[in-house]
């Protein structure tokens, strides 16, 4: 082979394997990452979300992502599916319910076979595998960056005390092996049982946050169809579930009534849900207020949540306990304050921003009085999309994502 020839191998090598980071000028090599969680789309959550904007960003830059995952409907792919840009992997699994979580037979040596393939691997937890992960891919010479969506919370039982303790003991196996933990903040970080251990090894990143412009005109049709005679709307956008205490933001219609009686709270989101009773506990305090709410389901469709939150007048989060809640991010891109609990971690984007009122954890009066105070004075805590976007940059926090796997990947 000649000078000229080696020189036009090297550089048709170097473009394939790593690509000029427009942002900074510095060269960046193209790697395979393998990221696994128990659910991913169609599934959605704030942790299913975060981890698709991530991975399809990162695939986009041109780095080969692969997702290991649940096939937890039937309906699903088996096995492989391209999707926009990222492989899935959905293994199969019986029908046998662990509260929230699954079982997948297939998932040790399948996990192996990928990690094999792949250059550093991403864990996101809670996940009852995170051990396995850790030890699987330990013997495959691959590291593990962690991000932790959550310390978890289940309802009260004997059962579900035993998973709790269960999957902490996997995650703090998992966690003293990792090369690096993500927490959605440091705030979050410093009162987490989960990350609070750990803490040398944390660095916090901003959730993935992309919200499409509202559509103004769509808005205020969903106003005049929700809205009880002009009167405000108060969104919830979230599942009906204990942790996220829905019937605290239904006790606060009683002080909201008083100054707004004709107010109407729209929930956005699952609410009959099979691994909780929660909606059929509160059935009473439903019906006791249903002239005064409305549940729309569960709604996959951004543009029409961008619309959702422009149509109400306040968004409330009422939560016991709260990591981030994207939730409250999206609303406040498409133009809508907050109202949420000042919880660790949960608090960040209303003090980051000022775009909306802490009330006291777990007290309906409290969160009735917020509401009441941010309705009264909407504009005082208005702020443009412009400050809102340079505060939670998405392409900031996937720049962070991919400099903590350029440092952990394999070196080849």
């Amino acid at each position: 082979m000649t000078v000229a020839e080696k020189q036009t191998t090297s550089a048709e090598n170097l473009m394939i394997n790593e690509y000029v980071d427009v942002s900074t000028q510095a060269t960046t090599r193209r790697l395979k990452i393998l990221m696994s969680l128990l659910y991913y789309v169609p599934h959605r959550t704030g942790l299913t979300i975060h981890v698709q904007r991530v991975a399809e960003e990162l695939a986009r830059r041109g780095h080969e992502v692969t997702v290991l995952t649940a096939r937890y409907k039937i309906s699903l792919p088996r096995d492989d599916e391209m999707y926009n840009g990222v492989r899935v992997v959905r293994l199969w699994t019986p029908p046998i319910p662990i509260s929230r979580g699954m079982v997948m037979p297939a998932y040790p040596w399948a996990a192996l076979g990928l990690i094999l393939q792949h250059d550093v691997v991403s864990i996101h937890t809670p996940m009852l595998e995170t051990a396995l992960m850790s030890v699987l891919a330990g013997a495959a010479g691959r590291k593990v960056v962690a991000t932790h969506h959550g310390d978890l919370i289940l309802p009260e039982g004997g059962l579900n005390r035993f998973i709790g303790n269960t999957m902490f003991a996997m995650y703090k196996f998992m966690a003293k092996r990792a090369a690096r933990l993500i927490a959605y903040s440091q705030d979050y970080a410093d009162h987490s049982y989960y990350l609070q251990p750990f803490i040398d090894k944390v660095t916090p990143i901003y959730p993935p946050i992309h919200m499409p412009p509202p559509n103004m005109e769509r808005a205020r049709q969903l106003r005049a169809e929700w809205s009880k005679d002009g009167g405000p709307i108060i969104g919830f956008s979230g599942r009906f579930v204990q942790e996220k205490r829905p019937d605290l933001l239904i006790r606060a219609l009683e002080v909201v009534n008083q100054t707004y009686p004709n107010a109407r709270v729209v929930f956005a989101g699952e609410y009959d849900i099979a691994y909780e009773d929660t909606w059929e506990r509160h059935q009473e305090l439903v019906k006791q207020y249903q002239n005064q709410l409305i549940f729309l389901g569960l709604k996959d469709d951004m543009q029409y949540m961008a619309d959702f939150y422009a149509a109400c007048d306040v968004l409330a989060l009422t939560s016991d306990s709260e990591c981030f809640a994207l939730v409250q991010v999206e609303a406040m891109l498409s133009g809508t304050p907050v109202v949420m609990t000042n919880t660790p971690g949960g608090r960040v984007p209303v003090q980051a921003t000022g775009m909306g009122k802490l009330a006291n954890v777990g007290d309906w009066r409290s969160i009735g009085e917020a509401l009441v105070e941010v309705i009264h004075s909407r504009d005082q805590y208005i702020r443009s999309r412009e400050e809102i976007e340079d505060i939670f940059s998405f392409q900031q926090t996937v720049d962070q994502y991919e400099a903590i796997f350029q440092e952990h990947a394999r070196q080849k």
